[in-house]
């Protein structure tokens, strides 16, 4: 079997098992953003992706089941299957050794990070696809004997580059290294003349074509959902260099993890006066120490070294062979990414969430190190030959070890990455949806409502009732010349938001939240999840009522009822996924997260009104015994619950305990006070306020002996 056919039907087998695992729903992240610009051919968020949309509404149009989403999974899926393909051609080509094709390829498309990116809507398995297409070019252009066949392959190669820069900009560092290394070589074969620089010039040009369809849909302006307004060079411009993110950075912040950091992770309440506060549904992370730093630093140096020294070892101590300047060049592409991204990607990683957000950006020098790797196993099966000298036995001995490696990848990974059952994005976005009343405004914030909300309402048809504003986007000059008309039934009373109202030198009128609310009155008005902190006009005249994972923005002329609103918002999700299932950087975690949260947020609300607002004696009591209430509900309703609940429950009986007259049996309060408190502590062990809490449940303990001897001695006068 040739490179070739071997290359095909390795690419058929990562097919087999990526359909069989893809999602049949959108998923997290991005990918209800991409799959809804592609439906409703808008353009994404920056650079565009503008080879990815089109791609997408291709099979979005072409393939006949499934919703919109398993369709553009499905592409993801083969997309990725060929660039397997390409990475087997290329270890193939390489090596000289099909084992170690099927070694690398089962090594780096079974792995954990590979198949779980490559059979969701995200534009990951593409980018995957182009890294393997330039390095199999690369091997080509080493091989050419003659300067047609360079000439040939340099063209191809420089349209390659220009339609891989319409995906994902990271590879720009694999197409710089290449480019240089190639005119290196031409250099010196004597073969750079001006035809040929214009030539391949042309050709890089016409692989950038896809760009053109952003300011086409721009100017268009059909889309439901778009992103930037690219009918002017600087819109255009912006948009391609994503500024609106900062040019080389991953996301919108100032400060991440250290270069260091993410390089290693590449490689792998007295109850009145000191009473704990009750543990909001969203509790933060800390930061590692310094310490923790420099020892990553350290250990970061001495990977190094030891990478660096086994390198030099591997090409300078054996026999040179013709492939070592394609080693070095591979080698480079790996060393020059990784830094460069390490040092740009600016997300904390110490958080779960950012960390996977990071880590999938590693599959591009995943897909060097496996073809780097499949070398070395040929190279260790050559040399066992030359000691061995049995070459059918070898042959057979690296067949099997390839074999049993790659089976054991797919044993080990398969469970985790079948994706064909995940619904639980897509159910999220269903409850908040379903739970709205009609006509609702929804101002999103976040790509987890945002992303999931825009897709089952724009693709799916969900709610078309609802009409969904962003409200990140509504501070962007482009957002409402570009999408106000797609938002019927909403009233903007000027051109952007923004907290100072007024006039701009340029002519935008800006208005702030308030006023947002105030022209929007007859319609109910809801943000989810959260409101932006930049605005706080809205607190003149409105109250943040808590509905499910959502809130409502509510007149402050209008009276709370506390019974009814509780019986407005109990039931309204059918959540039946258990907590704490899904790993921690991932989508389906948050989304989890998110409504075993709601369940408590009406009893925090009312707990805070208590704490808090200026009401009566009466008022706050009734306040505390209705939280009290639902939080003893929903804390005894599941055994496995958010370890919070813990807290906040043990915190209001201790309010109800003192209480007067009395509501509850006080015994029963502080056994509860001292068990829950405890079962917090065991869970939370790093919570700030765990002296206090400690100092509580010792105070609880001794006013507990206390009602027990006041019971004992009242039993004993009766």
């Amino acid at each position: 079997m040739g490179a070739l056919s071997g290359a095909g039907a390795m690419g058929a087998a990562v097919a087999a098992f990526y359909v069989t695992a893809a999602p049949h729903s959108a998923l997290g992240g991005d990918s209800g953003e991409l799959i809804t610009a592609a439906y409703e051919l808008g353009v994404a968020h920056p650079p565009g992706y503008p080879l990815f949309t089109l791609l997408a509404k291709l099979a979005i149009e072409l393939f006949p089941f499934g919703s919109a989403a398993y369709r553009v999974n499905l592409l993801c899926a083969l997309l990725g299957a060929a660039a397997a393909s390409l990475l087997f051609y290329t270890v193939v080509r390489l090596s000289g050794s099909q084992a170690a094709g099927v070694f690398a390829v089962g090594m780096f498309s079974f792995s954990r990070l590979t198949w779980q990116w490559s059979i969701t809507a995200e534009v990951f398995s593409l980018n995957n696809l182009f890294v393997g297409l330039l390095m199999a070019l690369s091997v080509q252009f080493e091989e050419a004997t003659t300067a047609k066949e360079r000439s040939k392959i340099c063209k191809v190669g420089a349209f390659s580059c220009g339609l891989s820069m319409c995906n994902q900009h990271t590879i720009v560092i694999y197409v710089l290294c290449i480019a240089l290394w190639v005119s290196s070589r031409l250099f010196r074969e004597r073969e750079v003349t001006l035809s040929n620089v214009l030539k391949l010039g042309s050709c890089f040009l016409a692989g950038c074509l896809p760009y053109l369809y952003l300011p086409i849909s721009a100017y268009l302006n059909k889309a439901r959902w778009t992103w930037g307004d690219q009918t002017t060079l600087k819109g255009f411009m912006t948009h391609l260099l994503r500024e609106e993110y900062g040019t080389f950075n991953l996301v919108k912040l100032e400060n991440g993890s250290s270069t260091t950091d993410v390089l290693l992770c590449s490689d792998t309440s007295d109850v009145e006066v000191a009473t704990p506060t009750p543990a909001t549904p969203y509790p933060s992370n800390a930061s590692p120490a310094p310490a923790l730093f420099i020892l990553q630093f350290l250990v970061a140096c001495v990977n190094c070294l030891h990478k660096l020294f086994k390198l030099y070892f591997f090409l300078h101590f054996r026999p040179k062979t013709e492939k070592s300047q394609l080693i070095w060049l591979f080698t480079s592409m790996l060393l020059i990414y990784s830094l460069f991204f390490a040092w740009r990607a600016n997300l904390d990683i110490s958080k779960p969430l950012f960390k996977g957000v990071v880590e999938r950006f590693w599959m591009q020098s995943n897909a060097v190190i496996v073809v780097l790797a499949g070398f070395g196993f040929s190279l260790l099966f050559f040399l066992v030959e030359i000691f061995i000298g049995n070459s059918r036995m070898v042959y057979s001995l690296e067949w099997l070890l390839a074999a049993v490696l790659v089976t054991a990848q797919i044993y080990s990974n398969y469970s985790v990455c079948d994706q064909s059952n995940n619904h639980v994005v897509d159910r999220f976005a269903m409850n908040l949806l379903s739970s709205m009343p009609p006509d609702a405004i929804i101002l999103l914030r976040g790509d987890l409502p945002g992303n999931s909300l825009r897709y089952m309402h724009h693709c799916e048809g969900i709610r078309p009732d609802i009409t969904l504003v962003d409200q990140e986007m509504m501070t962007y000059h482009w957002y409402l010349p570009k999408l106000a008309k797609h938002l019927p039934g909403v009233t903007f009373p000027g051109h952007r938001w923004n907290p100072v109202e007024g006039p701009l030198p340029d002519g935008t009128i800006t208005f702030n939240l308030h006023h947002f609310l105030k022209v929007n009155r007859h319609k109910d008005t809801f943000v989810c999840i959260g409101l932006h902190e930049g605005d706080p006009t809205w607190k003149k005249d409105y109250s943040l009522w808590p509905w499910g994972s959502c809130d409502k923005l509510v007149s402050s002329k209008v009276p709370f009822d506390p019974e009814m609103w509780v019986e407005r918002t109990q039931n309204l999700y059918n959540w039946t996924e258990e907590y704490g299932r899904f790993d921690s950087s991932s989508w389906e975690l948050v989304a989890n997260e998110e409504m075993w949260q709601a369940r408590m947020k009406t009893a925090f609300f009312l707990f805070d009104l208590a704490e808090t607002g200026s009401t009566s004696v009466e008022e706050k009591a009734k306040l505390y015994i209705l939280a009290y209430k639902l939080y003893k509900e929903i804390v005894n309703t599941y055994k496995t619950h958010p370890v919070n609940w813990h807290k906040n429950y043990a915190i209001a009986c201790e309010r109800v305990l003192h209480l007067h007259p009395a509501r509850e049996d006080p015994e029963v309060l502080l056994l509860e006070i001292i068990k829950h408190f405890r079962f917090y502590l065991e869970e939370a062990a790093d919570d700030p306020q765990q002296s206090s809490i400690l100092q509580a449940i010792k105070h609880m303990k001794k006013e507990l002996r206390e009602v027990r001897k006041l019971k004992k001695a009242a039993r004993r006068l009766a």
